[in-house]
């Protein structure tokens, strides 16, 4: 059977070579190229040369995916602890406009997990902006993370080409690596806590009143955030009170499908 976690091939089909980063001249491209991605004010980099200079002499994880000689993406992250076990906890991956389809994220990802595996880690943890469809669905149904925390405006004001001047709401994701990856359906019974308007794309709230929800997130919100910052705000502030209230109650979110809806498993009552 094939391994759907093939490090290496997965490098293979992007096209790229994934390998870990040192040197300053490397570490320079890697500031540069998130530079590229997220257009920060230039007080808020998203990251410093001497930061990750730091942590790789502290044995963390910086490393770059090259097409040929070019840095096309990059990811860090710093080893932590939760609950007693050591996990790593991945702070920033990106990728260089219009290769975002290639497949060089989950290269990327799969290089962290063999990386963290080699290291005795089996626990990986990072952040993604809740209202984002395709990180979502890439996180959970194609990785197998589970988010286990909503964190209300977690970065305060990022100021930054894709966050804008919206709040940085993030879900906290936890990949356990060696846990087989869920196939979910999307239960019939499921009741809407949060839809799409029709007339205006803004939020719905509906219902939380069921063990089965679903809990829709905005069609394309970085499009959204530039045409109309209002009703982007008002996906935030919705997400933030149905979604955030279920995690914080002890509901699981069980899967996300590519039409852009979680999936959200409420607590049995006793």
């Amino acid at each position: 059977m094939t391994d759907p976690f093939d490090s290496d091939a997965a490098a293979t089909a992007a096209g790229v070579a994934v390998r870990e980063l040192t040197e300053i001249a490397d570490l320079d491209s890697v500031c540069r190229l998130y530079t590229d991605i997220w257009r920060p004010a230039p007080s808020n980099p998203p990251a410093t040369t001497e930061l990750l200079r730091a942590m790789t002499k502290a044995g963390n994880y910086v490393t770059g995916a090259f097409d040929g000689d070019t840095l096309v993406g990059a990811c860090f992250g710093f080893l932590g602890m939760t609950g007693g076990n050591v996990v790593l906890h991945s702070h920033v991956a990106g990728v260089t406009a219009g290769l975002t389809h290639r497949g060089v994220g989950f290269a990327m990802k799969l290089h962290q997990r063999s990386w963290a595996l080699s290291r005795g880690v089996h626990e990986i943890h990072w952040t993604f902006d809740p209202l984002v469809s395709r990180n979502a669905y890439f996180n959970i149904t194609k990785l197998g993370a589970e988010p286990v925390e909503y964190l209300p405006n977690f970065y305060g004001g990022m100021l930054d080409g894709i966050n804008g001047d919206d709040e940085s709401d993030r879900l906290l994701a936890s990949w356990h690596l060696q846990a087989p990856l869920m196939v979910t359906d999307t239960p019939g019974s499921a009741v809407i806590a949060l839809d799409r308007s029709e007339v205006d794309g803004g939020p719905v709230v509906g219902t939380v009143d069921g063990p089965e929800l679903l809990v829709a997130v905005p069609r394309d919100i970085a499009s959204l955030r530039a045409a109309d910052p209002v009703t982007a705000g008002r996906w935030r502030i919705a997400m933030r009170d149905v979604l955030g209230a279920l995690l914080a109650e002890g509901a699981r979110v069980t899967g996300f499908d590519r039409s852009g809806w979680y999936r959200v498993t409420r607590k049995a009552s006793v």
